[in-house]
């Protein structure tokens, strides 16, 4: 049961078996040479009640879906989350600063101009699993945060 519609940036509506998904606004910090991290930001929005569950990416060694919220000390913490509820018709921002994709262990130094092939893993109520592929451009590291 595995589609998968590559597309670039922008907008991206695809047909994954579970829900029609749109990509839009897609990017990926650049990073500076040793650096081994970086995040990979986006809007969703499905057609029916999806979970994203997860990505993966062959630019890294590990893609987790992570969370940037204040803790009871009133200092902003990062943690990984099992899912993101994408409800039905509902726009759900992946952003600096809230819901991301962590991209970790990767494998080089990501450049303005590239572009990142990243795979979001989605679940629908009924356990079932799909995913949606697209290539995220690298934007500058001072770029301007959506």
């Amino acid at each position: 049961m595995h589609r998968s519609l590559i597309a670039l940036a922008g907008l991206l509506a695809t047909t994954c078996a579970l829900a029609d998904v749109t990509v839009q606004d897609a990017w990926v910090r650049a990073t500076v040479p040793g650096q081994k991290t970086s995040g990979a930001f986006m809007q969703l929005t499905s057609t029916s009640d999806v979970t994203l569950v997860g990505a993966r990416s062959p630019a890294a060694g590990v893609v987790e879906i992570h969370e940037m919220a204040m803790d009871e000390n009133m200092t902003m913490k990062m943690r990984a989350v099992k899912g993101i509820e994408l409800p039905a018709g509902k726009a759900v921002p992946l952003k600096p600063g809230g819901y991301h994709v962590m991209l970790m262990d990767l494998k080089d130094t990501l450049k303005p101009g590239e572009k990142v092939r990243l795979t979001l893993l989605l679940k629908d109520r009924k356990g079932e699993l799909d995913d949606v592929a697209v290539e995220v451009p690298v934007k500058p590291l001072g770029a301007a945060l959506k």
